[in-house]
């Protein structure tokens, strides 16, 4: 089979296409034929690497798939192979305290595909059997493979961490990204006024089309002061960030009495610095986020195969172009997913690395 490979940290020459066994499905796993392979911002982390954390190299990248079943391992009775099926992403045990109690993301060995075992840019992807789930009929397996990780990370942020109720204001930074897109969409579902940061003038356009009320550029300095202003002066309820220092001591002066700030990442850096006395005066709370349970996703899938939640595709490559996929997030050309499609057929094979 085709699959991405990295071999070491760096740049986008170290994606590698090469030629490797087609895996088997081990006790309690399925091996999944991909038909599309979703990227996320953590794809480039993983190329890159990050200080102070060592992923299993050589590693296959890709979070996010869509597919078919094709074999089933030992011990799996419950599903059927041919069925077409979205990939969960996240791992855990299934066993442990926080498993059983529908809290899978906290448990203790929890991961991601394509982060800590090899993930979805290949045409084989083996998961344990608890990760799969029915496509929606609506979508293709492009769409299919493109909502899983942000739409999760989105629902999980504003649902079970920030709380977001009907009628409050939520700030969303950086509309183009995948995550701030299910945001704006899911915001709209819980019937949240959205004000939303963008770079460009047509990312705003299109932020605003997706459900955002009113919508500024971050490159304007004075964003703050024109978000409290769209805000009635008060400041907003919500801000879902994932941008970090850049935008933290802005976010923090937009937040209304009681506000809460959640965030899942932090791609412009990693020091958030600022004013905390507004912390306590007004009894602000900041939440870190990170991916969302199995009963979570499975809510958003449902949410989509009935046409409340749409998945927002940019671009679509084959995975011969992954570099050039890698070079459209890392540039922030995307408004959404850049999605990966393989041969429904016999794929070819690479030249062997």
């Amino acid at each position: 089979m085709r699959a991405v490979r990295i071999h070491a940290h760096g740049g986008l020459d170290q994606l590698q296409l090469e030629s490797l066994p087609v895996p088997e499905p081990g006790p309690g796993e399925v091996r999944v034929r991909v038909h599309a392979s979703g990227l996320n911002h953590l794809d480039l982390w993983v190329r890159r690497g990050v200080a102070g954390h060592t992923f299993p190299l050589p590693l296959t990248p890709g979070c996010d798939a869509a597919g078919v079943l094709e074999r089933l391992g030992p011990g799996v009775s419950d599903l059927h192979e041919g069925d077409e099926v979205v990939v969960a992403p996240g791992l855990s045990r299934g066993t442990c305290a926080a498993c059983v109690s529908g809290e899978d993301h906290l448990c203790a060995a929890y991961g991601i595909l394509g982060e800590t075992r090899d993930g979805t840019d290949a045409d084989f992807v083996i998961v344990p059997a608890r990760n799969i789930m029915a496509k929606p009929k609506c979508l293709d397996f492009t769409a299919a493979a493109s909502f899983s990780l942000t739409f999760l990370t989105a629902w999980h942020m504003l649902v079970a961490r920030a709380d977001l109720r009907p009628g409050e204001t939520v700030l969303v930074h950086a509309a183009g990204s995948g995550v701030s897109a299910a945001g704006i969409q899911i915001a709209n579902l819980l019937g949240a006024r959205i004000l939303a940061t963008a770079g460009s003038e047509e990312k705003l356009r299109r932020a605003r089309t997706l459900g955002a009320h009113e919508a500024i550029s971050y490159h304007d300095p004075e964003w703050p002061r024109v978000v409290r202003k769209m805000a009635g002066g008060g400041g907003v309820d919500v801000v879902l960030d994932h941008v970090g220092s850049d935008t933290f001591a802005g976010s923090m002066r937009t937040l209304a009495k009681g506000g809460r700030y959640v965030f899942c990442g932090a791609t412009s850096g990693f020091e958030m610095k600022g004013d905390f006395r507004p912390v306590f005066f007004k009894n602000l709370a900041i939440l870190g986020s990170t991916m969302g349970s199995q009963g979570e996703l499975r809510r958003v899938r449902d949410l989509m195969a009935a046409g409340r939640l749409v998945p927002v595709v940019h671009q679509v490559l084959p995975l011969e172009n992954v570099a050039k996929a890698h070079e459209v997030l890392e540039e922030r050309r995307a408004f959404g997913k850049v999605v990966l499609t393989l041969a429904d057929g016999d794929p070819p094979t690479p030249t062997p690395r």
